[in-house]
Protein backbone atom coordinates (compact mmCIF):
# COMPACT_ATOMS: atom_id res chain seq x y z
CA UNK A 1 0.00 0.00 0.00
CA UNK A 2 1.29 2.99 -1.13
CA UNK A 3 0.46 6.48 1.62
CA UNK A 4 1.01 9.30 -0.33
CA UNK A 5 2.98 12.39 0.90
CA UNK A 6 0.91 14.77 3.33
CA UNK A 7 0.00 18.20 3.07
CA UNK A 8 2.24 21.20 4.02
CA UNK A 9 2.61 23.73 6.93
CA UNK A 10 -0.19 23.98 9.82
CA UNK A 11 -1.25 24.54 13.28
CA UNK A 12 -3.56 25.16 17.04
CA UNK A 13 -6.28 24.73 19.02
CA UNK A 14 -9.39 26.52 20.24
CA UNK A 15 -10.51 30.21 20.61
CA UNK A 16 -10.88 32.00 23.41
CA UNK A 17 -11.74 35.35 24.60
CA UNK A 18 -8.91 37.99 25.02
CA UNK A 19 -9.55 41.80 25.76
CA UNK A 20 -7.19 44.01 24.40
CA UNK A 21 -6.96 47.50 25.35
CA UNK A 22 -6.71 49.42 21.85
CA UNK A 23 -9.33 48.72 19.18
CA UNK A 24 -9.79 45.67 16.64
CA UNK A 25 -8.47 45.89 13.54
CA UNK A 26 -10.29 44.41 10.63
CA UNK A 27 -9.56 41.80 9.02
CA UNK A 28 -8.02 43.87 5.80
CA UNK A 29 -6.20 46.03 7.96
CA UNK A 30 -4.52 42.32 9.99
CA UNK A 31 -3.85 41.04 6.33
CA UNK A 32 -2.05 44.18 5.27
CA UNK A 33 0.47 44.51 8.25
CA UNK A 34 1.10 40.63 8.33
CA UNK A 35 1.97 40.87 4.89
CA UNK A 36 4.38 43.68 5.78
CA UNK A 37 5.88 41.39 8.41
CA UNK A 38 6.38 39.25 6.30
CA UNK A 39 7.99 40.67 3.36
CA UNK A 40 10.19 42.49 5.60
CA UNK A 41 11.44 39.37 7.19
CA UNK A 42 11.88 37.82 3.60
CA UNK A 43 14.16 40.80 2.83
CA UNK A 44 16.52 40.61 6.00
CA UNK A 45 16.65 36.86 6.19
CA UNK A 46 19.16 36.06 3.32
CA UNK A 47 20.27 32.62 4.46
CA UNK A 48 19.77 30.16 7.73
CA UNK A 49 20.06 26.71 8.50
CA UNK A 50 18.44 24.17 10.42
CA UNK A 51 18.37 20.81 11.63
CA UNK A 52 14.93 19.09 11.71
CA UNK A 53 13.95 15.26 12.80
CA UNK A 54 10.92 13.73 11.12
CA UNK A 55 9.14 11.33 11.98
CA UNK A 56 5.95 9.31 10.77
CA UNK A 57 4.03 6.17 11.92
CA UNK A 58 1.41 4.48 9.84
CA UNK A 59 -1.17 2.44 12.38
CA UNK A 60 -2.86 -0.08 9.85
CA UNK A 61 -5.72 -2.48 10.31
CA UNK A 62 -2.74 -5.58 11.16
CA UNK A 63 0.26 -3.59 11.83
CA UNK A 64 2.35 -0.85 12.72
CA UNK A 65 5.10 1.13 10.59
CA UNK A 66 7.44 3.78 11.30
CA UNK A 67 10.19 5.69 10.29
CA UNK A 68 12.60 8.28 11.23
CA UNK A 69 14.79 10.93 9.58
CA UNK A 70 17.02 13.22 10.59
CA UNK A 71 17.69 16.65 7.89
CA UNK A 72 19.83 19.27 7.69
CA UNK A 73 17.82 22.49 5.79
CA UNK A 74 19.65 25.53 4.19
CA UNK A 75 17.73 28.51 3.03
CA UNK A 76 18.82 31.05 0.45
CA UNK A 77 17.08 33.91 -0.55
CA UNK A 78 18.38 33.62 -3.98
CA UNK A 79 17.65 29.86 -4.41
CA UNK A 80 15.13 28.56 -1.99
CA UNK A 81 15.89 25.46 0.34
CA UNK A 82 17.64 22.39 0.06
CA UNK A 83 18.03 19.33 1.86
CA UNK A 84 20.61 16.88 3.30
CA UNK A 85 19.67 13.82 4.68
CA UNK A 86 21.93 13.26 7.85
CA UNK A 87 19.88 9.68 8.77
CA UNK A 88 17.62 7.26 8.16
CA UNK A 89 15.50 4.21 10.23
CA UNK A 90 12.63 2.42 10.00
CA UNK A 91 10.36 1.64 7.09
CA UNK A 92 12.14 2.31 3.97
CA UNK A 93 9.26 2.64 2.22
CA UNK A 94 8.03 5.21 4.14
CA UNK A 95 11.25 6.97 4.22
CA UNK A 96 10.99 7.05 0.22
CA UNK A 97 6.79 7.52 -0.20
CA UNK A 98 6.47 10.21 2.67
CA UNK A 99 9.37 11.74 4.18
CA UNK A 100 11.75 11.89 0.85
CA UNK A 101 8.63 13.32 -1.00
CA UNK A 102 7.42 16.12 2.15
CA UNK A 103 11.45 17.40 1.32
CA UNK A 104 10.32 17.37 -2.72
CA UNK A 105 7.21 19.25 -2.01
CA UNK A 106 8.64 22.25 0.04
CA UNK A 107 11.79 22.62 -2.31
CA UNK A 108 9.20 23.46 -4.83
CA UNK A 109 7.34 25.27 -2.89
CA UNK A 110 10.23 27.50 -1.94
CA UNK A 111 10.94 28.17 -5.41
CA UNK A 112 7.82 29.45 -6.43
CA UNK A 113 7.08 31.76 -3.11
CA UNK A 114 4.62 34.08 -5.18
CA UNK A 115 2.17 31.91 -5.74
CA UNK A 116 2.75 29.80 -2.15
CA UNK A 117 2.50 32.99 -0.01
CA UNK A 118 -0.40 33.90 2.55
CA UNK A 119 -1.53 36.69 0.82
CA UNK A 120 -4.71 38.68 -0.84
CA UNK A 121 -3.57 37.49 -3.65
CA UNK A 122 -3.99 33.45 -2.95
CA UNK A 123 -6.74 33.47 -0.20
CA UNK A 124 -9.82 35.20 1.33
CA UNK A 125 -9.36 35.77 5.37
CA UNK A 126 -12.07 36.32 7.54
CA UNK A 127 -11.37 37.53 11.27
CA UNK A 128 -13.01 35.37 13.78
CA UNK A 129 -11.78 36.01 17.02
CA UNK A 130 -9.04 36.79 19.87
CA UNK A 131 -6.73 34.19 21.45
CA UNK A 132 -3.58 33.86 22.96
CA UNK A 133 -0.38 32.13 21.95
CA UNK A 134 2.60 30.93 24.17
CA UNK A 135 0.73 33.98 27.00
CA UNK A 136 0.71 36.42 24.05
CA UNK A 137 -2.37 38.10 22.08
CA UNK A 138 -3.25 36.73 18.99
CA UNK A 139 -6.16 37.39 16.31
CA UNK A 140 -7.67 34.64 14.77
CA UNK A 141 -8.81 34.05 11.23
CA UNK A 142 -10.00 31.98 8.74
CA UNK A 143 -8.30 31.78 5.37
CA UNK A 144 -9.78 30.22 2.09
CA UNK A 145 -7.89 29.52 -0.89
CA UNK A 146 -8.65 31.91 -4.34
CA UNK A 147 -7.50 28.88 -6.39
CA UNK A 148 -7.14 25.22 -5.45
CA UNK A 149 -3.47 24.14 -5.27
CA UNK A 150 -1.74 21.04 -3.74
CA UNK A 151 0.64 24.17 -1.87
CA UNK A 152 -2.04 25.96 -0.59
CA UNK A 153 -4.65 25.01 2.67
CA UNK A 154 -7.57 26.48 4.13
CA UNK A 155 -8.35 26.66 8.29
CA UNK A 156 -7.77 28.92 10.82
CA UNK A 157 -4.47 31.35 11.29
CA UNK A 158 -3.19 32.46 14.78
CA UNK A 159 -1.68 35.78 14.16
CA UNK A 160 0.51 38.07 16.80
CA UNK A 161 -1.23 40.86 17.78
CA UNK A 162 1.74 42.60 18.15
CA UNK A 163 4.07 41.53 15.45
CA UNK A 164 1.51 40.23 12.89
CA UNK A 165 3.38 37.09 12.29
CA UNK A 166 1.47 33.73 11.77
CA UNK A 167 2.36 32.08 15.14
CA UNK A 168 0.02 29.06 14.92
CA UNK A 169 -1.79 27.30 12.29
CA UNK A 170 -4.39 24.89 11.33
CA UNK A 171 -5.63 23.79 8.66
CA UNK A 172 -5.70 21.18 5.98
CA UNK A 173 -5.17 20.93 2.06
CA UNK A 174 -7.35 23.16 -0.26
CA UNK A 175 -6.38 20.09 -2.82
CA UNK A 176 -6.18 16.32 -1.99
CA UNK A 177 -2.97 15.30 -3.04
CA UNK A 178 -4.15 11.89 -3.96
CA UNK A 179 -7.47 9.77 -4.51
CA UNK A 180 -5.37 7.52 -1.46
CA UNK A 181 -5.88 10.04 0.91
CA UNK A 182 -9.54 11.24 2.44
CA UNK A 183 -8.38 14.04 4.47
CA UNK A 184 -5.59 15.41 5.87
CA UNK A 185 -5.24 17.94 9.30
CA UNK A 186 -2.09 19.62 9.84
CA UNK A 187 -1.09 21.85 12.94
CA UNK A 188 2.28 24.30 12.67
CA UNK A 189 3.55 26.50 15.46
CA UNK A 190 6.23 29.00 14.71
CA UNK A 191 8.11 30.81 17.34
CA UNK A 192 10.96 33.73 17.65
CA UNK A 193 14.70 32.77 17.08
CA UNK A 194 16.77 34.99 16.44
CA UNK A 195 14.49 38.26 15.95
CA UNK A 196 12.91 35.87 13.01
CA UNK A 197 9.46 33.84 13.42
CA UNK A 198 10.94 30.68 11.81
CA UNK A 199 9.15 26.85 12.25
CA UNK A 200 8.85 25.44 15.74
CA UNK A 201 6.67 22.28 15.30
CA UNK A 202 4.59 20.79 12.25
CA UNK A 203 2.67 17.72 12.59
CA UNK A 204 -0.15 15.96 10.08
CA UNK A 205 -2.85 13.43 10.24
CA UNK A 206 -3.52 11.99 7.25
CA UNK A 207 -6.68 9.09 6.62
CA UNK A 208 -5.61 6.38 4.11
CA UNK A 209 -8.97 5.58 1.99
CA UNK A 210 -7.65 1.75 2.39
CA UNK A 211 -7.78 1.96 6.16
CA UNK A 212 -5.08 3.04 8.60
CA UNK A 213 -4.31 6.51 9.37
CA UNK A 214 -0.28 8.05 9.00
CA UNK A 215 0.68 11.03 11.66
CA UNK A 216 3.97 12.79 10.47
CA UNK A 217 5.87 15.25 12.87
CA UNK A 218 8.80 17.48 12.09
CA UNK A 219 10.95 19.06 14.84
CA UNK A 220 12.39 22.06 13.61
CA UNK A 221 15.56 23.10 15.48
CA UNK A 222 19.02 24.75 15.70
CA UNK A 223 18.78 27.60 13.83
CA UNK A 224 21.97 29.44 12.34
CA UNK A 225 21.10 32.88 10.96
CA UNK A 226 24.46 32.76 8.39
CA UNK A 227 23.20 36.18 6.55
CA UNK A 228 20.52 39.10 6.70
CA UNK A 229 20.44 42.31 5.29
CA UNK A 230 21.96 45.78 6.96
CA UNK A 231 19.08 46.20 9.69
CA UNK A 232 19.86 50.02 9.32
CA UNK A 233 17.68 49.63 5.97
CA UNK A 234 15.64 46.77 6.98
CA UNK A 235 14.86 46.24 10.68
CA UNK A 236 14.51 42.91 11.78
CA UNK A 237 10.59 41.51 11.51
CA UNK A 238 10.53 40.39 15.18
CA UNK A 239 11.87 41.15 18.44
CA UNK A 240 13.46 37.98 20.55
CA UNK A 241 11.34 36.57 23.15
Amino acid sequence: MAIMVFAHTASSQGLGTVEMSTPTPTTAQIIEQMQRHDQRQAKTLQNYEGQRHYSVVYRGFTRTITANMDVEMTYDASSGKSFRIISQRGSGMLCDKVLKRALDSERQASLDKSSTALSSVNYKFLLVGMDRVDDRPAYVLTVEPISPSKFLYKGKIWVDATEFAVAKMEVQPAKNPSFWISRTLIRHTNRITNGFWLPEQNQSETKVRVGGTATMCIYYRSYRIAAQADSSTTPPAAGTR
